[in-house]
């Protein structure tokens, strides 16, 4: 059996003193640590799966080193589920474990599910949803230091942090790569008016126009929901009784279950990818955009990141005593991955 990992194989992972791991991991390496230090120190805690021992840490601190996390949905669905992970990770390199509470979308028990949380003297709460969205604020989530993660507050003077992903530079970036290929004539299928997300890409999307010096064609964008056989049937539309000149040689699609479909109308219709019709997703939904044939180029949402990042600011709040995470209205934005495989390529010839 392998043993535990100590702070002296961090320290000697992370190639500094045993003192500066304690001091980073106990949340006072700032002023005493080295910047460059202290994230190898982090690393190599996490590489090691090493974590202080948290009744020791809780004893020296006054606290109870545990992390409250509410999803709406992410526990119970098969989405979303790495912004966890992601902030899991963080929380563990620096001494810190999880509960997890998922209210399968039922917000009337928010606010009772913050409570409990907080009954278990939880240091912090986390709020993470499935998809982009707003939400109503459980007041409880005002008592201590708590962070937004791929949602933001709803109200119209915020109080919490925000951790969102970039979607306009996301939907620009995707479209930039179709533009760079030479296609001119890009439609997009960009999900439902509902959603935050949606707008957001469709902006990136004329945003990249702009920027060549073309104009996007407002015929070419559809509000037609995020399933696969919603796919299906818009590129049926815009693809079947079509002459080639009239068109388009590439879709872009706001999710990459609308992907799939778009990839099963054009097999229905005899058009091969990418050599006839580029085809391009967002998300990189793993076991759909990988597997794909051909495999799916996609615009990736950073959920890992995005928890990683909602758990530091979190973390640096509650270790800081500085209410960064509370009381400020702030917003990080991480920025999403352009993910290129064989689903798109240049311009077909007409």
């Amino acid at each position: 059996m392998n043993r535990k990992a100590t702070a002296l194989d961090v320290a000697k992972r992370a190639g500094v003193s045993r003192s500066a791991v304690s001091l980073v991991l106990n949340g006072r390496g700032d002023g005493n640590v080295a910047k460059e230090s202290q994230d190898r120190i982090r690393a190599a805690a996490v590489e090691l799966n090493y974590s202080p021992n948290a009744i020791a840490l809780s004893l020296r601190n006054q606290r109870s080193r545990v992390i409250g996390i509410l999803s709406d949905e992410v526990v119970v669905s098969p989405f979303d589920g790495n912004i966890i992970g992601g902030a899991d990770d963080i929380a563990r390199s620096r001494g810190f474990v999880t509960v997890v509470m998922d209210t399968e979308r039922d917000t009337a028990r928010d606010a009772s599910a913050i409570e409990t949380l907080l009954d278990r003297q939880v240091d912090g709460l986390m709020y993470v949803t499935v998809g982009l969205k707003p939400i109503d604020v459980p007041q409880g989530m005002l008592r201590v230091p708590s962070v937004l993660a791929n949602c933001y507050d709803a109200r119209p003077q915020p109080q919490l942090h925000h951790v969102i992903p970039d979607e306009v530079t996301g939907g620009r970036e995707a479209t930039e790569h179709l533009l760079t290929l030479g296609h001119r004539d890009i439609a997009l299928l960009a999900g439902s008016e509902d959603s935050p997300a949606a707008p957001l890409r469709v902006q990136g999307y004329r945003d990249a126009h702009t920027s060549a010096g073309l104009k996007a064609s407002e015929g070419r964008i559809f509000m037609i929901g995020w399933d696969i056989d919603a796919g299906f049937h818009g590129a049926m539309k815009l693809l079947d009784d079509v002459s080639p000149a009239e068109r388009p040689t590439a879709i872009m699609c706001a999710n990459d279950r609308l992907a799939v479909g778009v990839a099963l109308a054009a097999a229905r219709l005899g058009l091969r990818v990418p050599e006839d019709l580029s085809i391009m997703g967002y998300d990189d939904e793993a076991r759909i955009a990988d597997t794909m044939v051909p495999a799916l180029t996609t615009m990736a949402l950073p959920l890992r990141e995005i928890g990683r990042a909602a758990m530091t600011t979190l973390l640096d709040a509650i270790e800081g005593n500085d209410g960064t995470a509370t009381g400020t209205t702030v917003e990080t934005m991480v920025p999403c991955r352009l993910v290129t495989r064989e689903s798109t390529g240049p311009v077909p010839t007409r």
